[in-house]
């Protein structure tokens, strides 16, 4: 019977020192940035690692299935501040569901719906001066640093953004530079976005 005692005991005590972490968890707003680092971390490690986004023409889209992810950098290694930098930035856009959450990791199914905006669009010459201006600001000088899937693709989706959001040429190089998959260490603060 004391055997039984000391063990509830013990589990009455584990469980209030469980609540008290939930609850500091709560109260202290910097304990839940580190549950939250852990998780932008994995993901780091996977897609830094990951190997299915490269740079290839659009056409290599087609014999994806819509399943699929196209994960990783295409031309230089990921950096991590970086990609806290996007992953932060691009949660202005979250709303809009052609935006991706993550630029190290498109569903192919995206790809492909923007890849469809791309020739599917055609802009007025009001909205391509706010295409073309988009390109000047960008920090690659469009939606890619070369022209591959994914210069297609984010091509449509500032066409889809211009002519169903009423974007401007600054929110569209905004959205391409945080939506930048090529890798590298650019940092988004730097051009005052």
């Amino acid at each position: 019977m004391k055997n039984k005692g000391i063990a509830l005991g013990m589990g009455i005590v584990a469980v209030v020192a469980i609540l008290a972490v939930a609850q500091n968890l709560q109260k202290f707003p910097g304990s839940k940035l580190i549950v939250a680092e852990l998780g932008i971390e994995e993901k780091f490690s996977k897609l830094s690692n990951a190997k299915t986004n490269f740079c290839a023409k659009a056409d290599f889209i087609n014999y994806k299935q819509d399943g699929e992810r196209l994960q990783g950098s295409c031309c230089s290694a990921m950096d991590f501040h970086r990609y806290q930098e996007q992953i932060e930035g691009l949660k202005k856009f979250s709303k809009i569901k052609q935006v991706p959450e993550d630029p190290y990791d498109i569903p192919v199914s995206l790809a492909k719906e923007l890849l469809g905006y791309k020739n599917g669009i055609q802009l007025t010459a009001e909205q391509q001066a706010v295409y073309d201006n988009a390109m000047k600001m960008s920090h690659e000088g469009g939606p890619c640093c070369c022209r591959c899937w994914r210069w297609d693709a984010f091509e449509g989706l500032a066409k889809y953004l211009i002519t169903e959001h009423d974007f401007s040429s600054e929110q569209i190089a905004e959205v391409w530079d945080l939506s930048d998959g090529c890798g590298g260490k650019g940092h988004a603060h730097e051009s005052g976005l």
